[in-house]
């Protein structure tokens, strides 16, 4: 029997891990971590910074060490979009977390995001948002336990139904997530 004392959230940028996150982690009682400020914090620079002066792999060389180092227990944690692409934190970090992918359409996406540019995210040159999204999509379904597709759901909606995947995984406060 595999036992979760964390909860991961995965998915693209803008699919709301941070925002549903902290609010599901408030009413899970767990504490909320965000990978991407964690990532910010160490570096002393915006996600933009780091890649305008590290280059994507350099960026990716951070998130995987900043990943491999979260150790804790009890938390939710919104991991970057491109969290994926380290096999190796994402092994560390399924070792003893619940890993949800929060799906959204591509469509949908591109309305939340506006412009890519000012935030973060990974695109090599000449690629596109749809092709980014095409190589990331089998990469979360590779991860995740479950998937939560945010498809005409609202907010409230995303967080009712992460809380309610924690708890038939016998979440507890004591940070106890059973897969049974």
């Amino acid at each position: 029997m595999r036992e979760y004392k964390n909860i991961v959230l995965i998915g693209m940028p803008g699919v709301g891990k941070s925002t549903a996150g902290v609010i599901a982690a408030k009413k899970l009682g767990l504490k909320f971590v965000d990978s991407d400020l964690l990532i910010q914090t160490r570096e002393k620079k915006l996600l933009k910074q780091i890649i305008d002066i590290e280059g994507i792999d350099g960026f990716l060389a951070i998130e995987n060490d900043v990943l491999k180092s979260i150790d804790e227990t009890g938390c939710l944690i919104a991991t970057g979009g491109s969290a994926i692409y380290s096999k190796e934190a994402m092994d560390h970090l399924r070792q003893n977390s619940f890993v949800i992918y929060l799906h959204l359409s591509v469509i949908d996406l591109e309305k939340r995001l506006g412009d890519l540019n000012n935030r973060g995210v990974i695109l090599k040159p000449g690629q596109s948002f749809m092709d980014l999204y095409e190589e990331r999509l089998t990469l979360y379904r590779e991860y995740a336990d479950e998937e939560i597709d945010e498809t005409g759901r609202d907010l409230e909606a995303t967080v009712e139904l992460i809380c309610k995947r924690a708890s038939i995984y016998n979440y507890s406060q004591n940070a106890d997530l059973t897969n049974s």
